[in-house]
């Protein structure tokens, strides 16, 4: 058989997109049973679009605060607002996660001015870092930040989470390592070097020594990869399939 030949054998049994989409759709109604799950509903009025993500980002912070979370006033989350693109909110200062409502939520614009919410004080550590990851990163509408305990034994390595199970699979080629990490963040310079560090794929960045902070197109998207770190916890902690990063 010639090389030509060869090719075109080859290329001939080579699935098609159309025909990988197909196969797709038919292992998915396999695996569900034709049950079609809700999915994220497109919302046209940008203030209901609004009501919704904040009631998802107070649902986030009970879930957080259910799993263990909580380190006094520390962590935060940002949402992206649909009505004024140039803004967003974030968590205000002082208030248990597992106690926060959607009318707690501060609106603050680009410049950290409070405009609208609960006229209260957000959090300022929080403002350097989700401001400038919302300038860098038009496509991330959400970011989370928390000091689980997981999250921050797992930064001590200043690497990416295994992908080693699958649930981390959703991981897979969307991490950021920041190494130079210096503490409470309260200039925007720093703010802005983690915003770098995450480049434009970035869901994860590690911050070293102190924890994770975790990105996506909704609140939910972010909220879901926050406890990852604790499902390697206990692959390690149970299982220990290498001594070497054994917690």
């Amino acid at each position: 058989m010639s090389t030509t030949q060869t090719i075109e054998a080859a290329q001939s049994v080579v699935p098609t997109v159309a025909e990988s989409q197909r196969d797709a759709g038919a292992q998915a109604t396999l695996a569900t049973g034709g049950y079609e799950f809700p999915g994220i509903p497109k919302i046209d009025d940008p203030y209901k679009k609004r009501q919704w993500q904040l009631e998802h980002m107070a649902g986030a912070f009970r879930v957080f605060a259910h799993k263990g979370f909580t380190e006094g006033t520390s962590g935060h989350i940002s949402v992206h607002d649909p009505v004024d693109p140039a803004t967003f909110w974030i968590n205000p200062m002082g208030k248990h996660f597992g106690m926060l409502k959607s009318s707690d939520m501060v609106h603050i614009d680009e410049d950290g001015q409070v405009i609208g919410g609960n006229k209260t004080t957000g959090n300022a550590a929080g403002f350097m870092i989700h401001n400038a990851i919302h300038r860098a990163r038009p496509d991330i509408r959400a970011a989370c930040h928390t000091h689980s305990p997981a999250g921050k034994a797992w930064s001590t390595f200043g690497r990416p989470l295994d992908i080693i199970s699958q649930d981390t699979c959703n991981l897979w080629g969307t991490q950021a390592i920041y190494k130079a990490f210096g503490g409470v963040v309260l200039g925007a310079e720093e703010g802005e070097r983690i915003a770098q560090a995450m480049g434009d794929k970035a869901r994860v960045i590690v911050l070293q020594n102190h924890g994770l902070l975790t990105a996506g197109g909704t609140v939910d998207e972010a909220a879901y990869c926050s406890p990852l770190p604790n499902v390697l916890e206990t692959l390690y902690t149970e299982f220990q399939p290498d001594f070497e990063y054994e917690i």
